[in-house]
């Protein structure tokens, strides 16, 4: 059979790698600045770009989409072509594919600080960026389909049928949930409100934690664990059940995100089962990876990038066992807004992820320079001084989760909260930053490690250049199925019909619990006294979005009797109608928010947002003063922010949206009035006027700053629920 010559593309792999590298350093360096945050919140002071809330979902983003991203087309650019045995479709869309990925990057990394923001949790990104990365993805999509029908071999490897499932599901995911009402060039609302918003946002962010951060690496692990250990995979039957249950459980399991939260029931209860079934397949494929190194596990030993695989799958293991557990509604009342999901997260994050990257950067790279690793030894360090870090990381995070937990459940015997200031919680768990911080410190050092390495290791060996192969072209066979050809082997040579396959697989669950939530009113029963927000609070809700308020507070109260005793009556569908988007949160770094309108007096928010340590001791919110400067807050885009919520189904009138700025105005100047009544605010204000002054200043009044905005928006949560004797503590 006659032989065809062609080249492996190296060099896109080499740029993905290098790219992974600078961006795991840049996404690791932001975590630990977070981390140090929150022992000194106001190591930024003034500084809006670099505050916390804006910070977070840069590090977020830049872990998973930047540094895991990359890792993860690394990856598959490389296996793809040798599974293949063929070159990628198109050298064009494969650098459309890597530099348009890295122009996202950078897109983000220069937005979010600025506090462009969407506020949904792994898509923060607002509307121009999303739709780069729609079409970017169906560049990588073409380009990878491309290469699968000129391949020179017939069947599919498992490997490919991961990548395949990769490209389809986080498609459908990043578009329905980036849905949004564009009002500006960065600025849009979501078009879903609420109880819909959140699942939908959960449906996504579930899932793009398992078709982005896990099906593709159990793709790579698939293929590099018997690369490297030169062994075949331990099961190929297992290896089918994984994939088809893993795919298809998968995409039910996001309502587990809002259990005890105003979402129906029914949704919630089906996460829940779904959650719980997940094991079976992600243990298989677990168990899969590790039986793979049986009889090579003297290897293991010796072989740093095996070390690193061992523990990344042990990570996986841990974190899917772990998963469905928080999915069991008692395990979940302890676990969920405490920082035991934070230990659970980076679980996945830094072993899992992180230790497989590590692994597959440490594997080809000498490879591709035809050399070896500069230092076996310095591998050898990163993995244990990484291993170190994980845990010194994690361990803290899930003792601090079950510290918060238990003192906001506990009462005294007359019935009244043991701890009812909330910042005993905090002080109480502030040892456990300090370690986490630490464990941080040491997780980068390897990152470091690793970056020395392979410079030493790339400068020794020779340039990567793309690799010469030969194959002898696919032969066409029969279209149907070869007599005792069994279905899935018939299967894995019909890559559109595995497609289709792993497309409707993926649909039925999202369908199954969205369409509903969406189409039967009854879901989201209607509450009366429910108004929509006034243009000066639509202008803080706004504000509350941008500076990040939705990564330490949420607005959700679960129906404990410790939660309605502390903020008030639990959270109702009904109440939501209105929020495009959603803000119940994830995580209380600070007390919930969804009762917090007129319980203080608008001048103690004036004094929090301004120094929070002022007003409430041991608090580690940083301050706001940029919300303070003498500028005007831009009301410009009010009647058109009116104007798409009234799209969107709020009910607001042609004569309210006329109207939008003077209403505006005169709430603010209400508020102005509110403050003025303390002689201290007053005092402090007619200083501040006639400093400006004398500068020569325009002097803006405080009824046009923007911290006005954002207390107008405090003081109006959880206001359209009428309490009697709420204790709002």
């Amino acid at each position: 059979m006659e032989m065809q010559q062609f080249y492996y593309d190296n060099k896109i792999v080499k740029k993905f790698i290098y790219a992974t590298i600078v961006f795991g350093v840049v996404g690791m360096l932001v975590g630990l600045i977070l981390a140090t945050m929150f022992l000194f919140p106001n190591m930024t002071d003034g500084i809006s770009w670099l505050s916390f809330g804006r910070l977070r979902p840069l590090h977020t983003n830049a872990v998973i989409f930047a540094f895991v991203g990359n890792a993860m087309f690394a990856g598959i650019y490389y296996s793809l072509q040798r599974l293949l045995k063929a070159r990628m479709f198109s050298d064009f869309l494969s650098n459309l594919n890597f530099w348009g990925w890295q122009l996202i990057i950078v897109a983000a990394a220069i937005s979010l600080p600025l506090g462009y923001s969407t506020s949904k949790e792994y898509a923060e990104l607002e509307w121009p960026i999303d739709i780069a990365i729609a079409l970017i993805w169906v560049a990588f999509g073409i380009n990878m389909i491309g290469t699968i029908l000129k391949r020179r071999e017939r069947h599919l490897y498992v490997a490919i049928w991961f990548y395949i499932a990769t490209i389809v599901t986080v498609a459908v995911l990043h578009i329905f949930n980036s849905l949004e009402l564009p009002i500006s060039a960065m600025k849009s609302y979501s078009v879903y409100a609420g109880v819909q918003d959140a699942l939908v946002q959960w449906w996504y962010g579930h899932n793009a934690v398992a078709f982005f951060l896990t099906t593709p690496f159990l793709g790579l692990m698939y293929y590099f664990v018997p690369k490297v250990a030169n062994r075949p995979v331990y099961s190929y039957r297992l290896s089918i059940v994984h994939f088809w249950s893993l795919i298809f459980l998968y995409i039910w399991a996001g309502p587990h995100h809002l259990l005890y939260s105003a979402l129906p029931t029914w949704a919630q209860n089906l996460g829940v089962v779904f959650s719980i079934m997940l094991i079976a397949p992600s243990w298989g494929g677990m168990i899969n990876g590790l039986l793979t190194l049986r009889g090579v596990w003297d290897k293991v030993r010796e072989e740093p990038v095996l070390k690193f695989f061992v523990v990344a799958i042990t990570g996986y293991g841990m974190a899917t066992f772990e998963g469905p557990m928080l999915s069991l509604k008692n395990v979940n009342a302890i676990a969920h807004y405490t920082d035991w999901i934070i230990a659970h997260v980076h679980v996945g994050a830094l072993a899992w992820n992180g230790f497989m990257a590590f692994g597959i950067i440490y594997w080809l790279i000498p490879r591709m320079t035809k050399s070896t690793l500069y230092s076996t030894k310095l591998a050898n360090f990163h993995f244990w001084i990484g291993t170190l870090g994980i845990i010194l990381y994690t361990i803290p995070m899930y003792v601090a989760g079950f510290t918060q937990a238990s003192m906001w459940k506990q009462f005294n015997p007359d019935g009244t909260l043991t701890y009812g200031n909330f910042l005993e919680t905090v002080t109480q768990i502030m040892p456990m930053y300090w370690m986490r911080a630490a464990g941080g410190l040491l997780y980068l050092t390897g990152m470091l490690v690793l970056v020395y390495n392979i410079i030493q290791t790339v400068r020794a060996g020779e340039t990567i250049e793309d690799e010469l192969a030969e194959a002898p072209e696919l032969q066409k066979i029969s279209a149907g199925r070869i007599k005792g050809e069994k279905y899935h082997a018939w299967l894995e040579r019909k890559p559109i019909q595995l497609t289709i396959f792993a497309v409707i697989a993926i649909l039925i669950g999202g369908i199954v619990q969205i369409v509903p939530t969406i189409v039967i009113k009854s879901n989201i029963p209607i509450i009366a006294s429910v108004k929509p927000y006034s243009p000066l609070e639509l202008q803080g809700r706004d504000l509350y979005i941008r500076e990040g308020c939705v990564g330490c507070h949420s607005q959700s109260v679960r129906p404990f009797r410790s939660e309605v005793e502390r903020y008030g009556p639990q959270s109702k569908a009904g109440e939501f109608v209105y929020d495009h988007p959603f803000l119940w949160g994830s995580k209380r770094t600070g007390p919930d928010l969804l009762r917090e309108g007129e319980k203080y007096p608008d001048l103690w928010h004036f004094n929090h947002f301004y120094d929070p340590q002022r007003v409430s001791d041991g608090s580690i919110m940083p301050s706001y003063k940029w919300l303070f400067a003498n500028e005007a807050m831009d009301i410009s885009m009010t009647e058109k922010k009116m104007q798409a919520m009234q799209t969107l189904g709020v009910p607001y009138t042609d004569e309210q949206i006329t109207n939008g700025q003077k209403d505006l105005r005169a709430q603010a100047l209400k508020i102005e009035e509110s403050l003025k009544n303390d002689p201290d605010f007053v005092k402090s204000y007619d200083a501040s006027k006639k400093k400006a002054e004398a500068r020569g200043e325009k002097f803006v009044p405080m009824n046009e700053r923007e911290v006005v905005a954002l207390i107008a928006y405090i003081q109006r949560l959880g206001t359209d629920i009428k309490v009697k004797n709420n204790s709002n503590k």
